[in-house]
């Protein structure tokens, strides 16, 4: 009998929404980014931040980031899930704003990103750096 193919884990961590989770966040990808040795890990270090900076303000309950490789292309994908119900959205440019340009920055930075909603309740947001 041939031995059963197991899928390798997909790296994931669960943040509880705290001022410290984007930097959890960070740190966790920059490490990821190393095992797999990608050199630059700048973009997708502020791509997860404002993810998770998004998720802390918007959504709600505990965070989970996972990043996984592209089986298309290798490029890295970044995803952060939480339970909130509500959609993120580029909102329009407010130079007088202090707040507000995360999905601006993401949209900028990666290659392409989105939003779906879970069925379980909740959405995932992802951007591929």
């Amino acid at each position: 009998m041939p031995p059963t193919a197991v899928a390798p884990e997909v790296p994931t961590i669960v943040l509880e929404p705290s001022e410290r989770a984007p930097s959890l966040a960070r740190r966790f990808v920059a490490e990821w980014f190393r095992e797999w040795g990608i050199a630059d890990d700048s973009d997708a270090r502020v791509v997860v931040s404002e993810l998770v900076t998004n998720s802390l303000v918007h959504g709600d309950g505990p965070i989970v980031v996972r990043v996984l490789r592209d089986e298309r292309d290798g490029r890295p994908v970044i995803e952060a899930w939480d339970g909130g119900e509500g959609r993120p959205a580029i909102q329009p440019e407010d130079h007088a704003a202090t707040s507000g340009r995360g999905l601006l920055m993401v949209s900028q930075l990666a290659v392409e990103w989105g939003t779906r909603p879970l069925l379980e309740g909740g959405k995932l947001t992802w951007a591929k750096c």
